[in-house]
């Protein structure tokens, strides 16, 4: 027999707990399911001296202010602690180590969410799974007869290990301009960018830039074509580490080698540089292996949806993963708004379904 509730959330992290902070002030009955054996989701996999490039009081979840203020800018650590305190401050529901292995239709027009702790039934469903399961690295001839160490950004953790090491950083994004800030402090490093990396001006932050998505959903909303200032969450922000990066002459970035050999690798002139590591700064894709089964996902990965409702599977809804399931709704504070939205619209749903029931 399966356990039944209104909701169940798959995800444990920082989406997972925005919307169990919602959903617990609709009434409903709901658990939320976590992979990770504690508190923290991602942020327990990220690199030790990883820093948010918006102060603590933009970087908050529904209901309760990190501290900090103005001023401070958390660190992984700090999230960490307030992700803990977070969900033992509003009792969620909470389930770990539980693994979703897949997401089915049940009878009754009930889903049927499998783990390896057991079953649950549920009205609907809430995928907060995030992207940190899937990192992405690209093809490259050769790769995989290169004898050198390769890991992904997300299971980067501290220098250390390239203490004089020849270091290829690859990616030019935020992980990518802080973990060369590092490394390159301890080993020799090359920065490989697919197109020239784009620095914000130094005044910019984390709150800049939610105000943009802020108002680009207003203008959508109101009809009219959103202004596109430059840059966006995918340019880098120049938080102290970058900013003595850039200080110490490190902050260049050369267009990519073309192949793999077993020592090194060959650039586009045909000269050839001999590497220790590689470290794959080159982002994620959605993890959503759980409802692959239900043909869902899209040719790119994602999910068609309406708001934050799947289109073809309309029991479930998707909170978290970046843009397509809302603006800025990957970060700590832009999340909120698409879980609330959420939470609404499941709560007058199943409203309406029992109304009609009746």
């Amino acid at each position: 027999m399966a356990d039944h509730v209104d909701v169940v959330v798959i995800g444990g992290g920082q989406a997972g707990l925005a919307i169990g902070y919602h959903l617990r002030r609709t009434g409903l009955s709901f658990v939320i399911l976590d992979a990770e054996s504690e508190p923290g989701g991602a942020w327990r996999h990220a690199w030790r001296s990883l820093r948010l490039f918006s102060p603590a009081a933009w970087s908050s979840l529904p209901g309760w202010l990190l501290g900090g203020g103005e001023t401070a800018y958390p660190g992984r650590d700090d999230i960490l602690e307030y992700l803990t305190r977070y969900e033992a401050r509003y009792d969620l529901p909470i389930h770990r180590p539980v693994m979703v292995r897949s997401v089915e239709h049940a009878d009754g027009d009930l889903l049927r969410v499998i783990t390896d702790q057991g079953d649950w039934t549920a009205r609907m469903g809430v995928s907060a799974t995030g992207t940190w399961r899937h990192p992405y690295i690209p093809t490259y001839p050769g790769r995989e007869a290169f004898r050198g160490v390769q890991i992904h950004s997300g299971v980067y953790a501290t220098p250390e290990p390239f203490v004089g090491q020849r270091v290829l950083i690859v990616g030019g994004g935020n992980s990518g301009a802080q973990i060369l800030a590092e490394v390159s402090k301890v080993a020799e490093t090359t920065w490989v960018t697919e197109r020239p990396p784009v620095f914000l001006p130094d005044d910019v932050d984390g709150r800049v830039l939610f105000h943009r998505a802020t108002a680009r959903i207003k203008a959508l909303q109101e009809g009219r074509e959103p202004e596109m200032p430059t840059g966006g969450l995918g340019d880098i922000i120049m938080v102290p580490s970058v900013k003595d990066a850039r200080s110490r002459g490190v902050l260049h970035a050369i267009q990519p080698f073309i192949r793999f050999t077993e020592t090194g690798v060959v650039w586009p002139d045909g000269t050839e540089s001999a590497v220790d590591a590689v470290i794959w700064c080159t982002g994620f894709r959605p993890a959503l292996d759980h409802v692959a089964a239900l043909g869902i996902i899209c040719p790119n990965g994602t999910v068609e949806l309406d708001g934050t409702r799947s289109i073809r599977g309309p029991r479930l809804w998707f909170v978290g993963y970046g843009g397509w399931t809302g603006p800025a709704s990957a970060t700590l504070i832009g999340v909120g708004r698409s879980a609330r939205e959420t939470a609404r619209h499941i709560a007058d749903e199943l409203s309406a379904a029992s109304e009609g029931a009746g």
